[in-house]
C-alpha cells in the first residue's frame, strides 16, 4: 500500500516538472507580446473606424455629425459605421449620405434620396440630382465624416465625392474628418497619365494619374491642400498600414467596394482593363469574374491572348477564355474572351497592359476598336493621340514619366504612412 502511494506521488512530481519545462521552453519561443495580446493577430491593419472606437468617439463628441458612407464602412467586429456612430455616446448622428452604388452598394444606375430603414434618418444620395451635399442636406450639421473604401484609381468616383463633399464643407465651415482606409493596390506604385486640366469630373476631380498610391485620408490632405479646398479637415489615420501593403496584407475581411470591383484579384488589373470599355469591349461586367477577363464577339481570344503572352508583361499571365455576360455589354452574346491570371501582383503594371491590350484590338480588329473612345476615362488627349499615331506603348509610358515625377514629388508630402 505505501509503495503504491509512494509511484503516485512519483508520477505526479514528474508530470509536474515535464509541465514546468514545457512552459520553460515553448513560452520562451513566444514573442513578447503573445501573453498580453488578447484578440486579433499581429499586425492586423485598424482602420480608422476602429482608431475612432479606440478613442471612444472623443474627436465627436458634441458634434452634429452627417455621414457619408456605405456598405463597405464596416470596423473590425463587422459593424456597420452607421450603427457605431448612431450609438456613440455624445454623437448625435443627424443624417447619412451616399456615394454612387447606394448605401447598400448595390445601385447600377443614378438613384434618389430615402430614409435609412434602421435609424429613420435621412440618406441623402450623392449620385443623383446633385454630385455634392446641398444647403437643405446640411441643415443642422456641423461636421462631416466620410468613411468608404474606394479603389486607389482616379477615375473610380468615391474620391470625387469626397472632394465635393469637402468643397461644401468648406463653403459652410463645417468640420470634415475622413476615417482612413487602406489603397486596395498598395501605396508604392503610381502609374498612368496625369488628368488633363480640362477634363474634370465625376471620374477624374483633379489632374493624378490613373493610379495615385494614396490612401483615401492622404489623398483626401492632397486634394485640400493643392486644389486649395482649405476645409476644416482632420485624417483619423489608420494603425498598422504600410505603403507595400496590397489588401491582402491587411487582414481585413473583403468587401466589394462596388458591385462589379467583387475580388482582389480584379481590384489589381482594374486601373488598365476598365479604360476598355467605352472603345466596345466587354471587361467582364455580368460575368463572375468582372475586370479578371475581356472580350466581345468580335474578339478572337486566343489570338489575342498569343499576342499579349508574347509580350511577357510582368506578373500576368494570358489565357484564351471565351464568355456570355448576362448583363451590361453583349449581354446573351458569345464574347470570344481572354481570361487574365496574376503570377505577381507587386510587378502588374496594369495601364501599361491596358495600353498593350488596346494596341493590339487596334492593329487586329481596327474597323471595330476605336482609341479616341478610351479618352473618357484616361482622360490625356496626348495619350490618346499617341495611339492613334502607332506609337509603341513603350515609348508612351516613357512619355508619361515626367508628369508623374512631379506628382510623384507633391504625393510624398501628404504621406502619414511609411
Amino acid at each position: 500500500m505505501l509503495q503504491g502511494h509512494r509511484g503516485r506521488s512519483l508520477a505526479e512530481k514528474s508530470c509536474v516538472l515535464l509541465s514546468f519545462l514545457f512552459i520553460f521552453v515553448f513560452g520562451a519561443c513566444l514573442p513578447s507580446h503573445a501573453t498580453v495580446k488578447k484578440s486579433g493577430r499581429p499586425g492586423r491593419v485598424q482602420t480608422g473606424i476602429d482608431v475612432l472606437e479606440a478613442e471612444k468617439f472623443a474627436p465627436l463628441r458634441g458634434k452634429h455629425v452627417g455621414l457619408i458612407t456605405n456598405h463597405t464602412g464596416l470596423d473590425a467586429l463587422g459593424r456597420s459605421t452607421i450603427e457605431t456612430l448612431f450609438h456613440a455616446p455624445g454623437v448625435q448622428l443627424v443624417a447619412l449620405f451616399s456615394p454612387e452604388h447606394g448605401i447598400a452598394g448595390k445601385a447600377d444606375d443614378k438613384f434618389a434620396s430615402s430614409k435609412d430603414p434602421t435609424t429613420g434618418l435621412p440618406t441623402y444620395s450623392l449620385y443623383g440630382e446633385s454630385l455634392r451635399p446641398t444647403d437643405e442636406m446640411l441643415a443642422g450639421i456641423d461636421t462631416l465624416v466620410f468613411d468608404v473604401q474606394d479603389a486607389g484609381v482616379r477615375f473610380y468616383t468615391y474620391t470625387s465625392t469626397m472632394a465635393y463633399s469637402m468643397e461644401e464643407a468648406a463653403k459652410h465651415s463645417i468640420a470634415f474628418y475622413v476615417l482612413d482606409r487602406p489603397n486596395l493596390i498598395g501605396g508604392d506604385v503610381i502609374e498612368g497619365p496625369i488628368l488633363d486640366s480640362d477634363k474634370t469630373s465625376i471620374v477624374g476631380y483633379y489632374p493624378l494619374p490613373i493610379r495615385y498610391g494614396l490612401t483615401i485620408g492622404e489623398l483626401a490632405q492632397f486634394f485640400n491642400a493643392e486644389n486649395h479646398i482649405n476645409c476644416d479637415l482632420h485624417v483619423i489615420a489608420m494603425k498598422n498600414w504600410h505603403r507595400n501593403y496590397f489588401f491582402e496584407s491587411t487582414g481585413i475581411r473583403w468587401v466589394p467596394p462596388s458591385p462589379n470591383l467583387r475580388t482582389v484579384k480584379g481590384s489589381i488589373v482594374y486601373p488598365g482593363i476598365e479604360i476598355l470599355q467605352n472603345a466596345g469591349v466587354s471587361v467582364g461586367r455580368g460575368t463572375e469574374t468582372p475586370f479578371e477577363e475581356f472580350g466581345a464577339p468580335w474578339m478572337d481570344g486566343f489570338a489575342v491572348a498569343d499576342k499579349l503572352n508574347a509580350l511577357h508583361q510582368p506578373g500576368l499571365r494570358f489565357v484564351d477564355q471565351p464568355f456570355i455576360p448576362v448583363s451590361g455589354l453583349y449581354a446573351g452574346q458569345r464574347c470570344g474572351g481572354v481570361g487574365i491570371k496574376i503570377t505577381d501582383r507587386a510587378a502588374v503594371r496594369s495601364v501599361r497592359t491596358g495600353l498593350e491590350i488596346a494596341v493590339i484590338l487596334q492593329k487586329l480588329y481596327p474597323a471595330k476598336f476605336d482609341p479616341a473612345k478610351l479618352l473618357f476615362l484616361i482622360g490625356n488627349a496626348e495619350t490618346i493621340r499617341q495611339l492613334q499615331a502607332g506609337v509603341s506603348p513603350e515609348q508612351i509610358v516613357a512619355s508619361w514619366s515626367t508628369g508623374l515625377a512631379n506628382f510623384d514629388a507633391t504625393r510624398h508630402k501628404y504621406f502619414i504612412y511609411k
